[in-house]
């Protein structure tokens, strides 16, 4: 199996994706109330991430996604998805729609979207730092972006763990994933939330709502109290929303 991925519980499978600056061990706060509530929770590890390590040929997040599903036996799948890994998820579902039963986006990204001047010039102070070899001024940079007020220390500190472990996997890959077919996002038919943070970027906010004009049976919620990663910063109170909306989606209510 390419993916390093834990597997806990039983009952109607959800796949846990996560973000860009984390890993899988982002969703720890999430798992034992998921099982709890009844739930198959599958979880892993993006190439050049946790216990993942960096690709040695092109590849695809989604096709990675696709095939660690199939290891495990899951046809379908709820998913939800923080940040980059809700471009997978929407990956996933454009291209294999019977397989995701449902979508809960957490501040997602959305392929084509154009960036903001504020996303870009976060985009090149990084860029900079790496070019003058400060692994340590990247990182905190990543943890001041996207860490939003709410956060505890120790969501900063592991925020910051993941990150400097991804970027120490990435800093010499020379491969990367495969350039994307654009993807038609109306084959999307799974019950949709998009979820947005208020002090989080503005291109999350504007994907979130453009996400809930496009997809079927779409519901956009802004969390005024959020940044970029609510389900760390505010633990408790976003997998009480997720257990929610999937009961919800499960009954088609």
């Amino acid at each position: 199996m390419t993916l390093a991925y834990d597997a806990s519980g039983t009952g109607p499978a959800v796949v846990l994706l996560h973000s860009g600056v984390c890993d899988r061990r982002m969703w720890d706060p999430q798992v034992p109330a998921l099982v709890g509530a009844g739930y198959r929770v599958v979880r892993c590890d993006f190439r050049g991430h946790g216990e993942t390590p960096v690709a040695d040929r092109p590849y695809s997040d989604a096709a990675d996604v696709a095939e660690l599903l199939e290891h495990l036996g899951v046809e379908r799948a709820a998913f939800v998805a923080s940040s980059y890994g809700g471009e997978v998820a929407l990956d996933v579902a454009a291209t294999r729609p019977d397989s995701v039963t449902a979508l809960a986006l957490l501040c997602s990204a959305m392929p084509g979207h154009a960036p903001s001047a504020e996303l870009r010039a976060f985009a090149e102070r990084e860029g900079a730092l790496f070019t003058a070899d400060d692994l340590e001024g990247a990182v905190e940079l990543n943890v001041r972006t996207w860490v939003g007020p709410e956060a505890t220390d120790e969501a900063r500190s592991q925020v910051r763990r993941m990150q400097r472990q991804a970027f120490e996997l990435q800093w010499t890959a020379e491969h990367s994933s495969t350039p994307r077919a654009e993807l038609d996002l109306a084959r999307i038919t799974a019950p949709s939330l998009t979820v947005s943070g208020a002090h989080d970027l503005p291109d999350f906010q504007q994907i979130a709502q453009a996400l809930a004009a496009q997809l079927p049976a779409a519901h956009h919620m802004e969390l005024p109290w959020a940044g970029h990663l609510p389900s760390l910063e505010r633990p408790t109170e976003t997998t009480a929303l997720l257990i929610r909306f999937l009961q919800q989606a499960s009954t088609g209510a």
